[in-house]
């Protein structure tokens, strides 16, 4: 309509929504889905005919509305169709199942507090065994973004999500989940970013995860940028657990290849893993502080700006002098007003604590 308003349309699209064949009633979803305002009173007419097609006996037309679900309905729908979704999750055809677990992930994206959260869990715990790989990726999401929140209710599924690893990194999965040679990357990451959010502070949780995690970081160093993608998650979730040396050590070898690499997308792995780990654990700064330093050389400016925050991090007592003044030379040598207002903090707030003397 090159801009123009179509609204006198939208009640044609209600009605494709609503035919009996499933190339109108999709294409009735997806204009319904592109066009409609949240607020826009046809979304409310929708509802009953998501609710329809949901108890249809043919899987296309519980396909076609789990799809608009996704799109459609707003915070205020959820509570009418969570119990028919919820169903779906029992769905003979793994597609549906897949499509159910999504529309549950926009649900609780969208009202939490509507989603009844016991009931959830309680599915999750079941999905996640799922016999296609497909529904078990697909439940990760909604797993990582509920245990960022509250991770109690998941700390069972540790051994589960252990054990779902490690079957990944043996390459136990269908080839058609490799990518460049690499298992199942992205649900490997998801994995290893949830047991990040249920390892930390807890010595219990973490414990049985230090092997598969050292496993998995051995494995993924392949050389491909989807193993060094692996590689990374590993090292935060190293971080972010209850901590333990051998991993540690681990970790900042795995950095201070990425921080010497060639590539600049492995170079900023390596600033942004350095500075997770210097967080909390500074120790691991100095053997890498003249690799950091020369970072701030290179061209990139999202480097840059990376290992000026790391350089910050990594400032104690010992190295202020030369750091800060590391800083200086750069903040001297920079046109970008914003960054040196930021800098100029950032070097203030190293005087006042880490200052040899006054004069200084």
């Amino acid at each position: 309509m090159l801009g123009h308003d179509g609204s006198f349309g939208y009640i044609k699209a209600v009605e494709l929504a609503a035919s009996s064949s499933i190339i109108h009633k999709r294409t009735g979803y997806l204009l319904c889905s592109a066009c409609l305002a949240p607020s826009h009173e046809f979304r409310f007419m929708l509802v009953n005919q998501m609710q329809r097609d949901l108890s249809s006996s043919s899987i296309l037309e519980i396909c076609a509305s789990l799809i608009a679900v996704t799109s459609i309905i707003t915070g205020d729908m959820v509570p009418a169709m969570q119990s028919l979704v919820l169903k779906m999750l029992d769905h003979s055809s793994e597609i549906v199942r897949k499509k159910a677990i999504i529309a549950m992930h926009r649900f609780h994206q969208l009202a939490p507090e509507s989603v009844e959260k016991q009931e959830l869990v309680e599915k999750l715990r079941k999905v996640i065994c799922d016999r296609d790989p497909g529904v078990m990726g697909s439940s990760l999401n909604v797993i990582e973004s509920m245990a960022a929140v509250d991770p109690k209710p998941f700390k069972e599924l540790v051994a589960s999500l252990i054990s779902i690893l490690k079957q990944i990194i043996e390459h136990r999965l269908p080839t058609d989940f490799e990518y460049h040679r690499v298992p199942a990357p992205w649900i490997q990451m998801k994995i290893i970013r949830i047991l990040a959010a249920l390892g930390k502070n807890d010595s219990n949780a973490s414990n049985g995860m230090y092997e598969i995690l050292g496993e998995t970081m051995k494995k993924a160093d392949v050389g491909i940028n989807a193993g060094y993608a692996v590689v990374y998650e590993c090292v935060r979730t190293i971080t972010c657990i209850y901590p333990n040396s051998t991993l540690l050590d681990a970790a900042a070898d795995a950095i201070s290849r990425f921080i010497q690499s060639k590539s600049q997308n492995l170079k900023y792995f390596g600033v942004t893993g350095l500075a997770a780990i210097v967080e909390s654990h500074p120790q691991y700064a100095e053997a890498h502080q003249m690799s950091v330093i020369e970072c701030l050389e290179d061209r990139d400016e999202t480097l840059q700006r990376r290992t000026l925050d790391l350089l910050y991090k990594m400032t104690n007592p010992v190295n202020v002098q030369f750091i800060t003044g590391k800083l200086l030379d750069f903040l001297r040598g920079t046109t970008d007003s914003f960054l040196k207002e930021d800098l100029t903090t950032k070097v203030c707030s190293l005087a006042e604590r880490y200052a040899p003397n006054n004069l200084w």
